[in-house]
């Protein structure tokens, strides 16, 4: 099959899907390398990208999915008359930051970490589908363990938790003689 017949049959399998699709799914059903369709979706999202189109092509981990461009939000949802998702709080921030470069955790860790109870946003948060239940730990109480979902990574335009930024480093605290405090910078 032609170059450009690869990109078109790309483009219909990610158009039809709707959702996101396995690299291997894809090479699969083209009957190609998980290589050679690799370079046909970089290939496909130039293409989109070289056209300004108003559909790019997002990577998601191993997966792929054709989707509008952000700047376009606004008229996407005025004509399906959908309302404006309410944004998260800091609260959810926070606690989406925790899970995030922890993951899998617990409630009782995130609210470790915060010192606050997070039940409300959690539950908030897997109703937005950001993060989901991962199973079950092996101690006393089996809690819930928690972790980051792909809508999270095409939230945030990332393909994996790999491109989170670096945590940044806090100003170092110490004690000194006379009891006062001093701060080095790192």
């Amino acid at each position: 099959m032609k170059a450009s017949k690869l990109e078109a049959a790309t483009e219909a399998i990610l158009f039809a899907a709707g959702e996101p699709v396995e690299l291997e799914r894809i090479a699969q059903a083209l009957e190609i390398e998980n290589e050679i369709c690799e370079q046909v979706l970089y290939n496909l999202s130039a293409k989109l990208d070289e056209q300004k189109s108003g559909i790019c092509l997002l990577k998601l981990g191993t997966r792929y999915q054709l989707s509008s461009r952000t700047e376009f939000a606004e008229v996407i949802r005025t004509v399906l008359e959908l309302r404006k998702n309410t944004p998260l709080s800091q609260a959810a921030f926070e606690v989406l930051a925790v899970i995030a470069y922890n993951q899998p955790v617990t409630k009782s860790f995130v609210e470790q970490v915060r010192g606050v109870d997070c039940s409300g946003v959690i539950s908030t948060l897997c109703q937005k589908k950001l993060i989901e239940e991962k199973g079950r730990l092996d101690l006393p109480g089996r809690p819930l363990v928690y972790g980051t979902t792909p809508d999270f990574l095409r939230c945030f335009s990332i393909s994996s938790l790999d491109e989170l930024p670096a945590v940044p480093q806090n100003d170092i605290v110490e004690e000194s003689s006379d009891g006062d405090t001093a701060s080095d910078e790192v």
